[in-house]
């Protein structure tokens, strides 16, 4: 009888096993439970468009930024108890890398358990100058990297993340093939730039930065810089500057009263709506703006 009852509770115990272990099955393969979903949490606005187009409407997957979109570059930026909240619910923090969040080593040992994707790795990067998204191709490659790296943290969603970042990056194409052409008439022109930013306009379109002046808000800029700007627009004859218009007009002004080079305000793409082609569309700005530049 002793034996029956042990044979009866083995099979039992057996039974909740093989029961637990389809249910582990099912759920892999089936997707994440809505209570379960994977949750990616994005750096700032750059970063949020490129995961936007990888990521899309997968049911079981969570998008969030971490800034507003009107933040801009995550220089000097702060980690509010928002963002450290938010955060703390995450699985994947898909950042810029380069020096761009300077908070990033304290956020990597605050979460442990927190999957980062540094969109930079494996990209040449111009010295301390991490603003890649800026050049096509680069940003091209980031959108490649976040994929894979999601595809390898996520396999359950792996399939649709390559074929929406395989969709995203043919309309990147289109852009690369515009900036080819425009390339052309660009290369080797001598340009002025008000934000680093535009370092890596300058090297997808191979222009040459001989003078470089990175305005923000709290640039403050004495009469002793004003004159040496100057100074090396008249003895490179320089006709094109390139400058963010929300820190650069103020100077831009007194380039164009003070000599004959042109400013050209470029969207430093760090800041708009969250439409998943937003990049597409300011980037498809600045090089109609670079086209009018380039051919007066």
């Amino acid at each position: 009888m002793k034996n029956k009852y042990l044979f009866v509770t083995i099979l039992l115990v057996a039974m909740l096993l093989a029961g637990m272990g389809f249910t582990k099955v099912y759920t892999y393969y089936e997707g994440t439970p809505a209570d379960q979903e994977i949750s990616i949490v994005t750096s700032f606005y750059p970063m949020y468009i490129a995961t936007l187009n990888i990521v899309g409407d997968t049911e079981g997957v969570k998008l969030s930024n971490l800034s507003e979109p009107q933040t801009g570059c995550l220089h000097d930026y702060q980690l509010t108890p928002a963002d450290m909240k938010l955060l703390s619910t995450a699985d994947v923090f898909v950042v810029n890398g380069g020096g761009i969040e300077s908070f990033l080593s304290d956020v990597a040992d605050s979460y442990e358990n927190l999957d980062i994707i540094n969109a930079c790795d494996g990209l040449e990067l111009l010295d301390d100058n991490a603003h890649a998204w800026m050049n096509i191709s680069d940003y091209s490659k980031q959108v490649e990297h976040i994929c894979d790296a999601l595809c390898e943290i996520d396999p359950i969603h792996a399939e649709t993340y390559e074929t929406n970042a395989h969709t995203y990056l043919h309309k990147l194409e289109h852009l690369m093939e515009e900036a080819q052409e425009l390339k052309e008439s660009a290369e080797g022109e001598k340009i002025i730039i008000f934000h680093e930013a535009y370092d890596y306009v300058a090297k997808e379109y191979g222009m040459e930065v001989v003078y470089s002046m990175d305005l923000d808000e709290e640039r403050q800029i004495s009469a002793g810089e004003v004159a040496e700007l100057v100074d090396e627009i008249n003895s490179h004859n320089i006709r094109i500057v390139l400058a963010e218009e929300l820190y650069g007009k103020s100077m831009g002004d007194t380039v164009e009263k003070e000599t004959d080079a042109t400013v050209y305000y470029l969207d430093s793409l760090t800041r708009g709506d969250y439409e998943a082609d937003s990049y597409l569309n300011g980037m498809e700005e600045n090089i109609h703006i670079l086209k009018e530049a380039l051919n007066p």
